[in-house]
């Protein structure tokens, strides 16, 4: 039994001991400040615990941010550059090939490849960064392209997703991150980030990448402008997706990650005195995302936005994945995260341990990995509740 005691949570209490779904009504009362925070953790710590017991995963990576020019203008975001300003750049050939030895010298088993949406780049230059990758480098997965870019894709080409996504995977695509969501509700998403692919479109990617066996994630950008309904009924619909897709057969989304905000150098932040959402937040939103989405595996606290010490308490508050050693994140960095740029394995393992969970290094697909002299290899996947 739980030590819960709030009169508040009494209802949910009984609905969570139960393995029964919370409603939208529920999740305004985990959003409250009303119910009491420890509370709600423990309550979302039993949900981790049933899927995901003790371990703490992580993973070996690194971030490809191959260009930061962008034809959007996204009211919160820090990275993006016109082709003028000073701090634009577009990757080529060379360089890409390089960031991939890197990679690999460093025991990587992913990189994370997302970035700007350069007017002036071809389609064929997409679908190169991954192409090259994966010709010279087959053992790094590829985890590539956000539903706002093969959105973009899908309209250079003039091809429906599922060419696009086809295309994408023949070139050696392995899985799609969860970027791009932000608040789905559309009395928010218009004011951040009114041009880009609408929650609809969101949707219909990822719906497709399921259809074609893509594992994919899913992500909330939340502390902004957004109130607590308009979460709950982002991830209501994150909730209602995966339904389908479980239902049609597939894996649908693995791990849901909840993004803090940074306010630093974005004009979201300038024109509405926004500050960075507080720990007590943080954990929040970790809790209630970890207690609505009951049918998603995973949850991830990503220690370059929460910073090392939140995502810590982050795994007794649903979170049961920690991300990995991050090589070259770029897009965090530039609102003003000032977390590490990288973090070693031996650092990972510290933290998840002073946590109290058990260190496991996992790939792309939750596969665990092991390392020896010669190299890494992984094994079976690992189930949700081991």
């Amino acid at each position: 039994m739980l030590r819960t005691s709030s009169e508040i949570l009494a209802p949910i209490r009984e609905k969570v001991e139960a393995g029964e779904r919370l409603s939208f009504d529920d999740g305004l009362v985990l959003e409250s400040p009303e119910a009491p925070l420890p509370e709600v953790g423990e309550l979302a710590n039993l949900v981790r615990e049933r899927k995901n017991g003790n371990a703490g995963y992580y993973n070996i990576n690194t971030h490809l941010n191959a260009t930061n020019i962008c034809v959007y203008r996204c009211s919160f975001c820090a990275f993006r550059s016109d082709l003028r300003q000073a701090k634009g750049y577009w990757m080529q050939d060379d360089a890409i090939l390089e960031r991939g030895r890197e990679a690999v010298e460093n025991g990587c088993t992913e990189m994370h490849i997302v970035g700007g949406l350069h007017h002036q780049a071809k389609y064929d230059w997409y679908r190169k960064v991954v192409s090259l990758l994966h010709d010279n480098y087959p053992d790094l997965h590829l985890k590539a392209w956000t539903p706002v870019e093969i959105d973009w894709f899908a309209r250079l080409t003039k091809k429906p997703i599922s060419w696009v996504l086809e295309d994408q995977r023949e070139a050696g695509l392995g899985s799609m991150p969860g970027g791009g969501a932000e608040i789905f509700h559309p009395e928010i998403r218009s004011k951040i980030c009114e041009h880009k692919a609408d929650s609809g479109r969101w949707f219909e990617t990822h719906r497709t990448a399921h259809q074609l066996g893509l594992r994919t994630n899913c992500t909330m950008l939340y502390g902004h402008i957004e109130q607590p309904r308009h979460r709950i009924d982002h991830l209501i619909r994150l909730r209602e997706q995966q339904d389908e897709s479980l239902a049609a057969g597939s894996d649908g989304f693995q791990t849901f990650i909840p993004l803090s905000y940074h306010p630093e150098n974005n004009k979201l932040g300038e024109e509405n005195n926004l500050r960075k959402p507080s720990g007590l937040m943080d954990l929040r939103q970790m809790a209630v995302a970890r207690l609505m989405l009951d049918n998603i595996d995973h949850i991830k606290a990503y220690w370059i936005m929460l910073g090392i010490g939140t995502a810590q308490v982050a795994l007794s508050y649903g979170a049961d994945d920690i991300d990995g050693t991050v090589r070259h994140e770029l897009i965090y960095h530039d609102a003003g995260a000032t977390t590490p740029e990288v973090m070693g394995v031996s650092e990972i393992e510290r933290i998840i341990r002073e946590a109290g969970r058990e260190p496991i290094e996992r790939d792309t697909l939750y596969r665990r990995v092991e390392r020896s002299g010669e190299g890494w290899s992984v094994g079976e996947k690992i189930t949700a509740e081991a």
